[in-house]
C-alpha cells in the first residue's frame, strides 16, 4: 500500500511530519492531532485548499485543520445540522413537510415549516402563481412546543448515531429534476443557472440535498444545537463564541419584523430567492425590477422622513450601522426628503468629534482605536448640541484627517424651528454618546444591509456577505485597497461592529433595511475581477474563492439604468451624492 509524507502544521505553528497510506482520511489524520485543539475538528487544508474530512490522502502534501471555531468551520458546522434538521423533520412529519431556512436570527436561523406543494409538470404553473416566486403564507405549518421536543429528540438520535454524510457527485441536469420532484422549486431554479456541468449532493440517512458549501463527515460531530420557538416557525440555535455551547437567542421583535418587512418587498418584486431573480433577469425584466425597487426604497424613506418630521421637538437624527450599510447615501436621501417635508436638515459626521490624534485610544498592538467611543469627544459633542437646542450659534468642528486634528472652519450653525441635525456616525445608537440630550430630541435609526434574497430554502444568503462585497467594490474603486486588503481587515471590522455598533440597535427608533434585491448581480461584474486578483498562495484566497462561488450563482446586471441617487451607487460608484 502507497504510504505519503504529510506535514501537518499545528495551531502554535509546530510542524509535525507523519506518514499516511492511501487508505487515510484526513479525519484519520485529524484523530491524531485533536488532542492539540481546544475545538473539534471539521475541515482539512490541503497544500492551501478546503477539504472534507472524508478525503483522502493522494499525495505528500502539506495539511492544516479547521475547527468549528474558526470562521470557515462554523459555516459548515450550521450547514450540517440543517440537514440534520432535515432529517429529523421527515422523521416526524414525514416526506409532505418542507423545512424552510428564512433568515439569521441572532446566533441562529429563522426556520419555517410548509406542507409540501404537488409537483407535477401541470401544477409547476400554479405553484409558481400561488407563492409570487417564494411567498408560502398558505401553506405554513405552525410548530408547537412538543413538535419541537420530537424533532430535538430525532436529532439527537442521529447524532448518537454517528450517520456518515455521504457525498455524490451528480450531473446538474439530474439534481435538477431530483429537486423539481421533491418540490424544492428554489433549489430546481438555482441549478437551472449552474454553469458547470456536476453538482456536489449530499446524503444523510435517504434524504438528499444541495449545499453552498463543505459539510462535517458525520452526525456525530453535530452535537450542540437547540431549537427554540418563535413567531410562526422557530429558531436553530448554534454555539457562538465558544463552539460546545449553544447561544441563547437575543434578538428582539423589532428586527425580525423589519426582516418580515422585506420579504414583503420581494413578495411584490416577485423576488424571494436566487434562482427567480436570475428567471427576472433572464426575461428581460431586470430594468423593471430595478426601477420598482428604487420605487418601494424611495417610498419608504419618504414615509419615514414624514414620522420625523410630524414631530417639532426631533431635532437630531442619529444613524448608525456596520460597514457598507450605504449610511451616507440613506442619509443624503432622507435630507432631500425631510427638505420636502418642510424641515431643514443639516448633515453632520461624528467623525468631526474626533479627539486629536495623540489622544486617541490605541489596541494591543499600538494602533489607533478609531471605532472606540473615547475616540470621540463626548464632551464637546453634547455641550455643542445642547447650545444648538438653545438658540445659540456654534462653530462647528472639521476633522483634519491628514494632520490628525481637529479644526474649525468658520462653520457656523443655529438651529431654528425647521431645522434639524442629520448625524451619521456609528456611536449614534449609544447613549452615553448623546447622554446629556434630552430623549425628546432624538431620533434614531439603525441601517444595514438585511438581504432579502435566500440562496434557496434551506440556504440562507448571508447579510455579511453582501456589505463585504460592497466593500471589497467601493474600497478598490475610492481608497485604492485591493480585494485582498479588504479581506484581511474585514474580521477586525466585524469586531468593532460586535462591539460597537450591534449591542445598541435595540435602540433605534426605526431600523432601515437598505438592501437591494438585485444588488449582487450588479455587484458581480465589479466585484469577479477583483477576487480573481488574490494570488493562491495569499491567506485571503480561500474567502475569495467562497466569494466567487457566491457570485457565480448570479446572472449578471448592468448597472447602466441604476438611478444616480441610489444607495447602490454609493458603491458601484455615479452617485449624485458627495460619497
Amino acid at each position: 500500500m502507497q504510504e505519503y509524507s504529510v506535514k501537518v502544521t499545528l495551531p502554535d505553528g509546530q510542524v509535525m511530519a507523519v506518514t499516511a497510506s492511501e487508505s487515510d482520511t484526513l479525519e484519520a489524520v485529524a484523530d491524531r492531532f485533536k488532542d492539540y485543539y481546544e475545538d473539534d475538528i471539521i475541515l482539512g487544508i490541503v497544500n492551501g485548499r478546503l477539504r472534507e474530512l472524508n478525503k483522502k490522502i493522494k499525495s505528500d502534501c502539506e495539511l492544516s485543520f479547521v475547527t468549528t471555531a474558526d470562521r470557515d468551520g462554523r459555516r459548515t458546522y450550521r450547514r450540517s445540522v440543517v440537514l440534520l434538521l432535515q432529517r429529523a423533520i421527515y422523521d416526524v412529519y414525514g416526506s409532505m413537510t418542507q423545512l424552510h431556512v428564512m433568515h439569521s436570527l441572532g446566533e441562529g436561523y429563522y426556520c419555517q415549516l410548509e406542507k409540501a406543494v404537488e409537483c407535477a409538470d401541470s401544477q409547476q404553473e400554479k405553484y409558481n402563481e400561488d407563492t409570487d416566486q417564494g411567498s408560502r403564507e398558505n401553506s405554513e405549518k405552525s410548530v408547537t412546543e412538543h413538535d419541537i421536543d420530537r424533532i430535538v429528540c430525532s436529532m439527537y438520535t442521529f447524532v448518537e448515531k454517528d450517520l456518515t454524510i455521504t457525498k455524490h457527485s451528480a450531473k446538474t441536469q439530474y439534481a435538477e429534476q431530483l429537486f423539481k420532484e421533491k418540490g424544492l422549486h428554489d433549489k430546481e431554479r438555482l441549478l437551472h443557472y449552474r454553469r458547470s456541468s456536476r453538482v456536489n449532493l449530499y446524503e444523510l440517512d435517504g434524504v438528499v440535498d444541495y449545499f453552498y458549501g463543505f459539510m462535517a463527515p458525520s452526525t456525530g460531530m453535530l452535537k450542540y444545537f437547540d431549537i427554540v420557538p418563535y413567531e410562526s416557525g422557530f429558531v436553530l440555535l448554534f454555539p457562538g463564541a465558544h463552539s460546545r455551547s449553544v447561544e441563547p437567542l437575543v434578538t428582539s421583535n423589532k428586527l425580525f419584523h423589519t426582516l418580515d418587512d422585506s420579504r414583503e418587498w420581494s413578495k411584490m418584486l416577485g423576488i424571494g430567492t436566487i434562482g427567480s431573480l436570475n428567471d427576472a433577469i433572464a426575461a428581460g425584466r431586470g430594468q423593471e425590477i430595478m426601477l420598482l425597487q428604487e420605487a418601494l426604497m424611495e417610498q419608504k424613506i419618504g414615509n419615514l422622513a414624514a414620522q420625523i418630521a410630524s414631530d417639532d421637538k426631533k431635532k437630531f437624527v442619529m444613524i448608525a450601522g456596520p460597514s457598507s450599510s450605504g449610511k451616507t447615501s440613506f442619509a443624503n436621501r432622507l435630507s432631500i426628503q425631510l427638505i420636502a417635508k418642510g424641515r431643514k436638515p443639516h448633515p453632520l459626521s461624528l467623525d468631526d468629534y474626533y479627539v486629536d490624534r495623540e489622544f486617541c485610544p490605541k489596541h494591543p498592538d499600538g494602533s489607533f482605536d478609531f471605532e472606540c467611543l473615547e475616540s470621540i469627544d463626548v464632551k464637546l459633542f453634547n455641550e455643542d448640541m445642547n447650545r444648538l437646542l438653545k438658540g445659540e450659534a456654534v462653530d462647528m468642528p472639521s476633522f483634519n484627517f491628514k494632520t490628525g486634528k481637529r479644526e474649525y472652519r468658520g462653520r457656523k450653525l443655529t438651529l431654528g424651528v425647521d431645522d434639524i441635525l442629520v448625524i451619521e456616525g456609528i456611536h449614534g445608537l449609544n447613549d452615553r454618546l448623546s447622554q446629556l440630550i434630552p430623549p425628546e430630541h432624538k431620533f434614531k435609526i439603525y441601517i444595514s444591509a438585511l438581504t432579502q434574497l435566500n440562496i434557496d430554502e434551506h440556504n440562507p444568503l448571508s447579510t455579511t456577505d453582501e456589505r463585504l462585497i460592497r466593500r471589497i467594490v467601493r474600497d478598490a474603486r475610492t481608497r485604492g485597497t485591493n480585494a485582498m486588503e479588504t479581506i484581511a481587515m474585514w474580521p477586525s471590522v466585524r469586531k468593532g461592529e460586535r462591539e460597537n455598533i450591534f449591542p445598541f440597535q435595540e435602540q433605534a427608533d426605526v431600523m432601515f433595511n437598505s438592501a437591494l434585491v438585485y444588488e449582487l448581480a450588479v455587484l458581480k461584474v465589479y466585484a469577479e475581477p477583483l477576487l480573481f486578483g488574490i494570488e493562491r498562495d495569499c491567506p485571503e484566497y480561500l474567502e475569495a474563492k467562497r466569494l466567487l462561488k457566491l457570485l457565480d450563482y448570479f446572472l449578471p446586471m448592468p448597472a447602466d439604468g441604476i438611478p444616480n441617487n441610489s444607495l447602490l451607487r454609493e458603491f458601484v460608484g455615479g452617485s449624485c451624492f458627495n460619497v
